[in-house]
């Protein structure tokens, strides 16, 4: 079986590091995106086409039917990686017609949006006694009450459908230390129609982060699993990973895996957890149903999950594996992890030492790569033109 590997989403390092993590193994790569702006991930000598296609949300039936047609006219079904989570979405929405053409790890069609619900996760992992943080939903009775009385300060509000809140506000959440900044942050997601949850912060630092990366296959059987912890991440506290560390914690899968496997998940998944600094207790933050940021660095530690995938779904044996053991790599999204770094120094929460001493670790590059460099330079240089525009603006 020759299935093409059909990316969705280039113009960001996950989509370059399924790519190289396919496209190093021979197989067919293509990347697919709206416009062919921004996309470095398309530089990548391991890519073999790059397709513009309709965009997801504007022109939605047309990407399907576009899609559709795109499989029809090839030998195999291809099997299809969604790069970002309006794109999970998307397929999400239209999966009973899309697994007609294409290999697609979920088989059940509104389970991956159901997932990426923070309300319904949370329901959900309560029903399989995962602990999560306390949480409140904009539809409880007497809401904001609750919510000051209950959650208390500081707390965060956070969105139900991610990618819509992102999308509108450029963060993934609001922090908010007192009432007046909880009423506005409600008050902002009203004015936009979306839905809100109120939940605690769990205490401890940013190294109190961990996720639990898996494969689970068509049988919904855990068969590939590491753990990592985060070290830094931007913005600062609340945001995405910019410098984290493979690490095993045995918990961690104790705890993962059977969740994942009793809710009939299939495919890759990541579960953030947080470590109370008081209880050292672990609670779920939330379920990745994509390729995540930090796939470069499980690639370097020996799981290559995009292949994993496209290994079952065109009928290889995948075997099993798990990693127990401290490798010492990390992963490293060096732009952003300056930026991070300037804040954590500056609000004390880390020093300059402790940040340039960590730059010594053997790493896993986001971006960077001495046998794939094209999509790195390109990435400078729409860098370098943003601040050329900043500069000539001001």
């Amino acid at each position: 079986m020759n299935s093409k590997a059909v990316i969705l989403g280039s113009n960001y390092y996950i989509g370059l590091s399924v790519i190289r993590c396919l496209g190093a193994n021979n197989v067919h790569t293509v990347a697919m995106d709206y416009s062919t702006e921004n996309t470095y991930a398309s530089k990548s000598k391991y890519l073999k086409e790059q397709v513009i296609v309709p965009h997801y949300k504007k022109r939605e039936a047309e990407l399907l039917t576009f899609l559709i047609e795109y499989a029809k006219k090839q030998v195999d079904k291809p099997v299809l990686f969604p790069c970002a989570d309006p794109y999970v979405e998307f397929i999400d929405n239209h999966l009973d017609e899309l697994k007609k053409y294409y290999l697609i790890n979920m088989t059940n069609q509104g389970f991956w949006s159901k997932i990426m619900d923070k309300e319904f996760l949370h329901s959900l992992a309560v029903k399989h006694g995962v602990l999560v943080p306390e949480t409140l939903s904009s539809s409880d009775p007497n809401f904001e009450d609750q919510a000051i009385h209950e959650i208390g300060f500081p707390c965060i509000v956070k969105p139900t459908d991610s990618p819509s809140f992102v999308s509108k506000f450029r963060v993934k959440m609001f922090k908010c230390y007192n009432e007046y900044e909880l009423k506005q942050a409600i008050s902002k997601a009203n004015n936009e129609n979306l839905e809100v949850i109120v939940q605690r912060i769990i205490p401890g630092f940013d190294d109190h982060v961990y996720t639990f990366d898996a494969y689970l296959d068509q049988n919904s059987k855990v068969t590939h699993w590491l753990t990592c912890q985060k070290l830094r991440q931007y913005p600062i506290n609340f945001g995405a990973s910019t410098y984290t560390k493979q690490k095993y914690v045995q918990e961690l899968y104790d705890i993962g895996a059977p969740f994942l496997e009793s809710i009939g998940y299939k495919g890759f998944a990541e579960i953030e957890f947080k470590k109370d600094e008081k209880t050292g207790k672990f609670y779920l933050i939330e379920v990745n149903a994509r390729t995540t940021t930090l796939n470069t660095l499980l690639e370097k530690c020996g799981m290559n999950f995009p292949l994993l995938a496209y290994n079952e779904l065109t009928g290889k044996d995948i075997g099993s594996k798990s990693i127990k053991h401290d490798i010492g790599r990390v992963f490293i999204y060096l732009f952003e992890d300056m930026l991070s770094a300037r804040e954590y120094v500056k609000t004390k929460q880390l020093s300059a030492t402790q940040i340039f001493t960590s730059y010594f670790a053997k790493k896993a590059p986001a971006i960077w790569s001495f046998d794939d460099p094209a999509p790195a330079l390109n990435f400078m240089y729409l860098l370098m033109k943003k601040v050329k525009r900043k500069l000539f603006r001001n």
